[in-house]
């Protein structure tokens, strides 16, 4: 098992191993109907009628091309190897959307509505409920550090449910559950309730974990020179902790970003809301949820250059 593993790592022979996998590949999902197969017709004829040799035609070509095209890119520097890679996949990934024959003209008439309500509700939404995840989080951690069997049981108990329990589900619990109690809450701070407390849990052992991480010889310095917990956990303890803690929490936030979409079964006219009932009204639901997706996407990145900056300056403070 491990010999081809080992011959692979040669460049030629790592080629080689590139172009058959490719090409089988490409051969067995029979991609004679791509717009490779119809560039190759004047060689193979009509792709629907070239049969076996069609598809190992257009195995062949592919794995030739994508080799030659890997083997060009890796002699360049690793930014503009960064940089090909992206604009090649991009390209990709626009032409197989262009093959679906959407109605460009629908999607722009509706794309700044989109933008507008949609994507910005979505923000909204999610911004408070990371806000108030966070806050929860802390508690639940602290909770969960603490001496105090009352607190550490409803701190695990807390975790163990929204853990344990889809959001979709805690969604509905709360929107239909609180009306039983007499307690009617709107369709948005319903949303931003179930995205809390899920999320708020998940992010607890989160939180746990960055406290955890700071030496225990800091805490036990600082008492020793008659400092108060709260102080030492103020001052001391969470600045160090958020630089393991804003990485992974960032990342829940951008998951937070698009479980939000759940929250539209409630009405609420964020994205996933609005792609639906604008594709619904023309029957052109491609259009609307491929828009949608590339708003998410957009989003997504824009809070991953956040992110990175955010890490950057918490490592700064924590080497200050």
């Amino acid at each position: 098992m491990l010999a081809p593993l080992a011959l692979a790592e040669r460049g030629p022979l790592r080629a080689v191993l590139l172009f058959a996998l490719v090409a089988a590949a490409a051969a067995w999902l029979d991609l004679r109907e791509s717009l490779l197969g119809h560039a190759l017709a004047p060689a193979i004829g009509p792709p629907e009628a070239s049969g076996t040799y069609g598809r190992i035609a257009v195995g062949i070509v592919l794995g030739a091309l994508i080799t030659a095209n890997l083997g060009l890119v890796r002699i360049l520097p690793f930014a503009a190897q960064v940089v090909l890679i992206w604009a090649e996949l991009l390209a990709l990934f626009l032409a197989f959307f262009y093959s679906f024959d959407l109605s460009y003209g629908f999607i722009a008439e509706r794309l700044e509505f989109l933008i507008l309500q949609g994507a910005v509700t979505t923000i909204y939404v999610s911004l408070i409920a990371i806000v108030i995840a966070s806050m929860i989080a802390l508690a639940a951690a602290l909770a969960r550090l603490s001496r105090s069997g009352v607190a550490y049981g409803v701190a695990t108990f807390y975790i163990s449910f929204f853990r344990g329990t889809p959001l979709l589900l805690q969604v509905y619990l709360i929107y239909l559950g609180l009306p039983q109690l007499g307690l009617t809450v709107d369709a948005v701070p319903s949303g931003v309730a179930a995205l809390s407390l899920c999320y708020g849990a998940y992010m607890a052992e989160i939180f746990r974990a960055g406290i955890q991480g700071v030496p225990r010889g800091q805490t036990e310095a600082a008492l020793a020179l008659g400092l108060r917990r709260g102080h030492i956990l103020q001052r001391i303890v969470l600045p160090q902790a958020m630089r393991l803690i804003v990485p992974p929490t960032g990342s829940q936030f951008i998951a937070m970003l698009k479980d939000s979409s759940l929250v539209s079964v409630m009405g609420v006219w964020e994205l996933m809301f609005l792609a639906r009932t604008q594709g619904r009204s023309e029957f052109k639901h491609l259009e609307m949820l491929i828009t949608a997706a590339v708003i998410y996407w957009v989003i997504s990145m824009g809070f991953e250059l956040v992110q990175a900056r955010l890490e950057r300056h918490f490592g700064r403070g924590v080497q200050r």
